[in-house]
């Protein structure tokens, strides 16, 4: 499965946090992030994390063209609603990628939790429900 990670810089220590106390289900699974988000998750727990450009640079739209492509599984985007961000059209458009393919996205701690035990259950087999049609 392939998961992406993404956070705003005030949610940055959530995301590792995340990462390191869900280790054991993300390191079974083919990682994405923006730069700085996974340098510091590598960091933090040594796992192998393909990483993209920072979210301002155009990191956002690259994962967002792993989702207009249908290869991406599930998005973790720890964002931070209260502070404007730069590139706001980009992280709209990664957003209304995801709601566009059906992918889940999370988008803070308690929806990242839900997905990540799904995801250990073995309960996120959605791809064959949402779009049963299309190839995987």
């Amino acid at each position: 499965m392939n998961i992406a990670l993404i956070a705003h810089d005030k949610k940055k220590d959530d995301i590792v946090n995340f990462s390191i106390a869900y280790q054991s289900i993300l390191e079974k699974h083919k990682l994405y992030a923006t730069g700085t988000t996974g340098r510091l998750i590598a960091e933090a727990t040594g796992m192998n994390i393909h990483r993209f450009l920072s979210g301002p640079m155009g990191g956002d739209q690259q994962i967002g063209s792993i989702v207009a492509y249908n290869r991406m599984d599930l998005v973790i985007f720890m964002r931070d609603p209260l502070t404007a961000q730069p590139h706001e059209p980009d992280i709209n458009a990664l957003l209304r990628l995801c709601d566009v393919h059906n992918i889940p996205l999370a988008t803070n701690m308690a929806t990242a939790e839900v997905m990540i035990k799904a995801l250990e259950r073995g309960d996120l087999d959605w791809r064959l429900i949402v779009n049963p049609d299309e190839e995987v």
